[in-house]
């Protein structure tokens, strides 16, 4: 297992905050009154991409440089928040970026990418799919595949943890979303090398709950399917990787529902004029979902990204919730 120590974990971060600068954490009074504890929010919407994955994609291209000079291109399948990551990574250490994502995939996330630098090919109709096409692409063209985990984005992403808990003491509970894991496991990395306390709570979506079933199980377990509009945690099948990290680790799993993550988000707008994409608001939907039991108590929850599409944003600030019919496998 790669290093998790703190002085790593502060070397790993030292090299996020050459790029990018440590992102903001407020306590914002409106979202207290709303869910009755003292509660922060760690704005990983405020980062470039606008989502965490940008920390993680620069100690990991820094490690590919380093291990492997050779590799002149790289490319992943993603529906949006880790594309736009390695893009932007990729290109500042000059290398080229190919990125698959499926047909139908947002328009705007897809612009996104492309601005980042990234050649974007469209392919089959789910994320599985589209992994499919960019492993095939990957040994044809001679490509590095850049996975949904790995220890090196984990040291990254780490660093989010740091700034969290370095600005506000004594937090009882953290909300961590989880999508393929590299957020939980980050998190639960810098509380461990910090010697704290905290409980660290991963947040999946109800529709997309593998995640929560295999913590519980303590074994790999799949969903057959993920019909939700908060796509950065549609995951389908966790990464082993993740659940051996974080399965002992975590303290436990909330699943919350799409109307939920539609109720936070129109939380965040109105009480923070914040505007959060799906996954970025199911931690949020965690704690309004356990007011009762953290009611005083200091909590923090992170918004990561701030992403969604326009036409499901209208939607939700409107009153309503995106229903979801396609299977968006495993989306990262």
């Amino acid at each position: 297992m790669t290093d998790f120590s703190l002085a790593s974990l502060r070397s790993a971060a030292a090299m996020v905050h050459a790029q990018v600068p440590p992102s903001p954490q407020y306590a914002w009074p409106l979202l207290a009154q709303r869910t009755g504890c003292d509660i922060w929010v760690k704005h990983e919407n405020h980062v470039p991409t606008g989502a965490f994955k940008v920390r993680g994609a620069i100690t990991y291209i820094d490690w590919l440089r380093r291990t492997h000079p050779e590799v002149g291109g790289i490319i992943t399948a993603t529906r949006g928040n880790h594309g736009q990551a390695q893009a932007r990574a990729a290109k500042a250490a000059g290398l080229t970026v190919t990125i698959v994502v499926p047909h139908g995939n947002a328009r705007e996330k897809n612009a996104a990418m492309r601005a980042f630098g990234a050649t974007l090919i469209e392919h089959g109709h789910d994320f599985d799919s589209a992994k499919a096409e960019a492993m095939r692409l990957s040994a044809e063209q001679g490509l590095h595949m850049v996975p949904p985990y790995h220890d090196e984005l984990v040291r990254g992403v780490a660093s989010y943890g740091l700034e969290l808990f370095e600005a506000v003491a004594d937090i009882d509970t953290v909300y961590v979303p989880v999508g393929c894991g590299s957020g939980l496991c980050g998190t639960i990395a810098a509380r461990y090398a910090l010697g704290l306390k905290t409980k660290i709570v991963g947040v999946v979506s109800a529709h997309a709950d593998a995640a929560k079933r295999s913590f519980e199980a303590g074994r790999l377990i799949s969903s057959p399917t993920a019909h939700t509009f908060a796509d950065g945690v549609a995951v389908c099948t966790p990464v082993q990787a993740a659940l051996d990290y974080f399965g002992p680790r975590a303290d436990r799993f909330v699943a919350v529902t799409d109307d939920e993550v539609a109720d936070a988000i129109r939380a965040y707008w109105e009480d923070t004029h914040n505007l959060a994409e799906g996954a970025g608001a199911v931690a949020l939907a965690a704690a309004m979902q356990e007011k009762e039991a953290m009611r005083g108590k200091r909590v923090a929850v992170i918004l990561s990204g701030g992403n969604g599409d326009r036409s499901q944003m209208a939607e939700i600030l409107g009153g309503g919730t995106p229903r979801v019919t396609m299977d968006m496998r495993k989306a990262i």
